[in-house]
């Protein structure tokens, strides 16, 4: 009898953490076999720090495994994709990838600020906001391009955060559905017997 291994998802929040209102925190609380980056460094993000946090969830996540970054966390998967290499990673959903290289980044995050923007080796789904204060809709797309991800562009939500109002954001649960059917396809099946 074959049976598909649960996917694992890992939560690979922004600047300062995603609150209990956030999107993410709502899908870590309703998504089965999912775990939370955990960085030393939330509110004054170290690269190295962040980029070891996912190598950590990675690590002791059973796999397969799909990633959830938002904003900063989008830019920390490109960073950790260049460093790290494992097939345990089936896909990643990036939603709102900030511009890490306009002239007002915060002093905060300027340890982020020449980021590694080469082709993810695994599929992605960027989905970015035509009016995200963290970076214009075309330096987006540059970024996700860069990253070799299929592009989706939502219309006006912000940041797509907790303040753009999405409170469990069905609708972005099946751009994650579909990464998740298109990984089944892909992943092989363990044999098991009765």
């Amino acid at each position: 009898m074959k049976t598909n291994r649960p996917i694992h998802h890992i939560i690979v929040p922004g600047y300062g953490n995603s609150d209990a209102e956030h999107w993410q925190t709502r899908w870590q609380q309703r998504l089965p076999h999912s775990r939370r980056t955990q960085p030393g460094s939330w509110d004054f993000p170290e690269h190295d720090d962040w980029v070891a946090a996912l190598d950590r969830a990675v690590t002791a996540s059973a796999g397969p495994v799909i990633l959830i970054a938002h904003s900063l966390g989008t830019i920390t998967v490109a960073e950790w994709a260049g460093d790290y290499a494992t097939d345990k990673i089936i896909g990643a959903l990036l939603v709102a990838i900030p511009d890490v290289q306009r002239p007002d980044l915060p002093d905060a995050i300027r340890g982020f600020s020449n980021p590694r923007l080469s082709p993810l080796p695994f599929p992605s789904i960027a989905l970015l906001s035509s009016n995200d204060p963290y970076s214009a809709l075309e330096r987006g797309r540059l970024f996700a391009e860069r990253l070799g991800a299929r592009i989706e562009t939502l219309g006006d939500y912000g940041h797509i955060n907790h303040q753009s109002g999405l409170g469990e954001w069905e609708e972005g649960l099946k751009w994650l559905d579909e990464l998740s059917a298109t990984a089944d396809r892909h992943q092989p099946a363990q044999t098991t017997a009765d």
